[in-house]
């Protein structure tokens, strides 16, 4: 398949960069909820290694090529995308804007790239598939119980998933201690001082909070009430991860999927020979946005030996630290066919609802179109090793 997906609008959001989403993202929530988006496993010396690996490089930019006519087109898994951006799974998107996951995947469709929805969504698989206009992609998490995960991919099949994503670097569930210190955790330990910061954010109490955020998909895969509350899901799903889980799992979905499998959270060549053994069409270089294990190295270190192992085998993507469209040609030099962003679609979605995600996308994308722009390289797939200084 061979298909190009969206259509450019105008954007209502005054942002010229993405840190102008974040630190809109910071005014318009309250803390609790800010430092859930924004924060990372322990002392977040991971979260700075995935920006530091980036800011290391350096670009080698020729003189004299004509790039009157830029093209930043990729192909993903047979999809012809606008850009080489695409959309990762976050949970509970709704705790930044009502149906927080409807409105991402509508932004997607917009901007032309696939949107990855996560089984820890704020909206049901359904009404995501119904919104969508561009490629969508479930991931999963292997629980304990396998019914429950067999049930999930059986309804990623019946909406139309281009792809299933496997969630494979969450064996347990990390310390976010900015999490701790707020009180979000299990069950939940909110004093005074976090109820007065919420106090001072009506809007979002207006537009979130009223609504009271449920996970449609855990409710389902529990077979709880579908306005089960979350910490009631969220406690589910800490029992339901099984440390036990080895590459048997990923046999096991791969024999369940017939469309394509990218297994996410690989840092290793020797993992990611394995995913390619195992039937995988694709993988993404990634810790976890720093969530995960803190001390892990930054993706886009990781990412040149990964692809040179086995690029050739299964198509290599990259998640971690993206913050500017110079980020993405540096990816693509590494050796990724796209790459993923979690974080910066999230800012947008806090300050604006789906014009807010529009324009974090177009930000990456006209940054990437200016960056190729100047280093001499018009086509985004053209991009490799030699565009960085060695």
């Amino acid at each position: 398949m061979n298909v190009t997906w969206g259509r450019s609008r105008p954007s209502p959001v005054r942002a010229l960069t993405i840190e102008d989403l974040r630190r809109g993202a910071r005014r318009h929530l309250p803390r609790i909820i800010f430092d859930y988006v924004d924060g990372g496993a322990g002392d977040e010396v991971t979260v700075r290694r995935n920006r530091e690996a980036f800011e290391r490089l350096a670009f080698r930019p020729r003189a004299l090529v004509d790039v009157s006519n830029r093209d930043l087109t990729v192909t993903v898994l047979g999809d012809r995308l606008a850009s080489p951006v695409l959309v990762a799974p976050t949970g509970m998107a709704g705790l930044c804007w009502p149906r927080g996951e409807v409105e991402a995947a509508r932004a997607a469709g917009h901007a032309g790239t696939a949107y990855v929805l996560s089984m820890y969504a704020s909206c049901s698989i359904e009404a995501v598939a119904a919104a969508a206009t561009g490629p969508l992609w479930l991931q999963v998490h292997v629980w304990r119980n396998r019914d429950t995960t067999r049930a999930l991919i059986e309804r990623a099949r019946a909406v139309g998933c281009r792809a299933l994503v496997l969630g494979v670097d969450s064996p347990l569930i990390s310390v976010r201690e900015r999490d701790v210190r707020n009180g979000f955790t299990i069950p939940p330990s909110v004093g005074v001082r976090q109820a007065l910061d919420v106090a001072r954010h009506p809007a979002w109490i207006w537009r979130v909070l009223r609504r009271r955020p449920t996970m449609p998909i855990l409710s389902a895969a529990a077979g709880r009430d579908p306005g089960a509350s979350v910490v009631t899901l969220a406690a589910i799903s800490s029992r339901e991860l099984d440390p036990g889980l080895t590459w048997e799992a990923v046999r096991w979905v791969r024999g369940l999927w017939p469309g394509p499998l990218v297994l996410k959270g690989i840092l290793s060549v020797e993992d990611a020979r394995l995913a390619a053994d195992h039937g995988a069409d694709g993988l993404v270089v990634s810790n976890h946005g720093g969530r995960q294990l803190d001390g892990a190295p930054a993706s886009a270190e990781v990412l040149p030996e990964v692809a040179d192992a086995v690029g050739g085998r299964l198509e290599v993507y990259l998640d971690g630290g993206v913050r500017r469209g110079a980020d993405v040609v540096k990816a693509l030099a590494l050796g990724a066919r796209a790459v993923f962003v979690g974080r910066p679609y999230l800012y947008g979605l806090a300050v604006a609802g789906a014009a807010g995600v529009g324009r974090a996308l177009a930000i990456l994308q006209q940054e990437l179109d200016h960056t190729l722009g100047l280093i001499g390289v018009p086509r985004a797939v053209e991009v490799d090793r030699h565009v960085l200084r060695s």
